[in-house]
């Protein structure tokens, strides 16, 4: 059994930042991409952020120069620093990762954590 738990979200103003956090757990051989994505009300699901096993980092235009991902391998734990946050930030996050378990490779999603930008 794999599972992958987020945590980090909350209300925050414009312009203010918030550390999302990803923490996989299990029987996990190994974990190859990891990513953000969200998704806000009446939109589909959007990709964030990814990174490589090997620390090669992907973003949407939405949010470079703004978003930092970051990966700790050892804890099995991916990280979402968020600055400058803007209320079109506004969504629930989620974290998705490519992970090998039981010999298969296959994506994991975690629950989401709602990320709030308002004044």
């Amino acid at each position: 059994q794999v599972q992958l738990v987020e945590s980090g979200g909350g209300l925050v103003q414009p312009g203010g930042s918030l550390r999302l956090s990803c923490a996989a757990s299990g029987s996990i051989v190994s974990i190859n991409i990891m990513g953000w994505y969200r998704q806000a009300p009446g939109k589909e699901r959007e990709l964030v952020a990814t990174m490589t096993s090997g620390g090669m980092p992907n973003y949407a235009d939405s949010v470079k120069g703004r978003f930092a991902i970051s990966r700790d391998n050892a804890k099995n734990t991916m990280y979402l620093q968020m600055n400058s946050l803007k209320p079109e930030d506004t969504a629930v996050y989620y974290c998705n990762a490519w992970i090998e378990y039981n010999k298969y490779v296959r994506p994991y999603w975690g629950k989401g954590t709602l990320v709030t930008v308002s004044s």
